[in-house]
């Protein structure tokens, strides 16, 4: 069945491998330009995206046809392959093989766009060891286990 209308606001994190800072400040603004063509070309709509050294956020809309895991490979595929190919990276580019994907409600989605929007001051204050185990913490409270 065709799905109509959907809010499906997600918000993926992507780390590098063995969270190495690969990607290069000169770079990032086109990884960012290419990584929401990507998504675009997926029938998802980016809100927002920073890319730094080790690590992405990038919240979206996206497709009710993609899981989270789907539209997480094909953008750390095909932007694995972008800046490899561009040499983009001093050293071969690799992303981590699992990534993080958060459900974010309506209501929170601009909250999250300054959040991403703000990394560079952000990462001034926190370093991102301490701000992924903090989300991680964050979203595993609001999960409700049924052990019965």
């Amino acid at each position: 069945m065709k799905i109509e209308y959907h809010n499906l606001y997600t918000h993926f994190i992507l780390i590098t491998k063995n969270r190495f800072p690969y990607i290069d400040e000169k770079y990032r603004e086109r990884i960012e330009k290419y990584i929401t063509g990507v998504i675009n070309n997926s029938d998802s709509r980016l809100y927002s995206i920073y890319a730094n050294p080790e690590h992405i956020h990038f919240l979206v809309s996206r497709s009710p046809k993609l899981s989270e895991q789907l539209l997480a490979t094909i953008v750390a595929d095909s932007s694995l392959n972008f800046i490899n190919d561009n040499k983009f990276s001093s050293s071969l580019f690799a992303w981590q093989d699992s990534a993080s994907a958060f459900s974010v409600s309506k209501a929170d989605v601009d909250k999250v766009c300054k959040y991403i929007l703000n990394q560079p001051r952000h990462h001034t204050r926190v370093t991102f060891a301490h701000e992924y185990e903090e989300l991680v913490k964050y979203y595993q409270k609001t999960l409700k286990w049924d052990m019965s």
